[in-house]
């Protein structure tokens, strides 16, 4: 694993020939050896498609290409920081609690509501979060931020879980995602928390969800 926490709002990375690494610009802290730092408009190895998805997200910042030999710690804006590996499988993430990644892992970008149908819609435009999610699939390490720290809860096929989605960080597994509400439309305006929307993960995996529903 390229990624190791120092503390709760640190993660040290090491750095190899041949090798890289993504990170979100103004994650970089401190670094040791010859380690470069240089913009990446084509969204790591999810290519130009990535790359839109996040322009529609409005997400402008490119991330950074980190290559070279050598160490670097990331840490960004005091949030505390979550290390994730994966093994092959596909973690879906909210874009802006993206801290760092491994180059090895492909990237993409999908609607988040898509199987919730215009609920997605309803969440982006009333909760204030995004519509798309970045994904990130293949074997590697994912470095991701969160308010008051990240907690994981188990989804089993008995037991789905039931997440605010401003509280939600990321999630992976053989999981199913469906926002809804439990007000009417009149309610909703100006209500964002998850006592108007819910994003139900149904299936066999893991949600990721921080202690606090500030935003990034």
């Amino acid at each position: 694993m390229a990624f190791q926490e120092i503390n709760s709002k640190v993660v040290q990375a090491t750095v190899a020939p041949g090798q890289r690494l993504f990170s979100q610009r103004g994650a970089m802290l401190a670094y040791q050896g010859e380690v470069s730092f240089t913009p990446n408009v084509r969204g790591g190895q999810g290519g130009v498609m990535s790359m839109i998805g996040r322009r529609v997200a409005n997400e402008d910042t490119p991330l950074m290409t980190v290559e070279g030999s050598g160490t670097v710690l990331f840490g960004h804006g005091g949030h505390h920081v979550q290390v994730i590996g994966l093994a092959g499988d596909i973690l879906y993430v909210e874009a802006d609690r993206l801290l760092a990644f491994e180059g090895t892992l492909e990237q993409g970008t999908v609607f988040l509501g898509s199987q919730g149908g215009v609920m997605g819609m309803v969440r982006g435009q009333v909760s204030g979060q995004g519509l798309f999610t970045t994904t990130l699939k293949g074997h590697g390490s994912v470095a991701v931020m969160a308010h008051g720290g990240v907690f994981e809860i188990p989804i089993t096929p008995q037991r789905p879980v039931r997440v605010d989605p401003q509280a939600y960080v990321a999630h992976h597994g053989e999981v199913r995602n469906r926002l809804s509400t439990a007000m009417g439309w009149r309610d909703m305006v100006g209500r964002g928390s998850g006592e108007a929307f819910q994003l139900e993960l149904s299936g066999s995996g893991t949600v990721f969800v921080q202690a606090s529903e500030e935003k990034l």
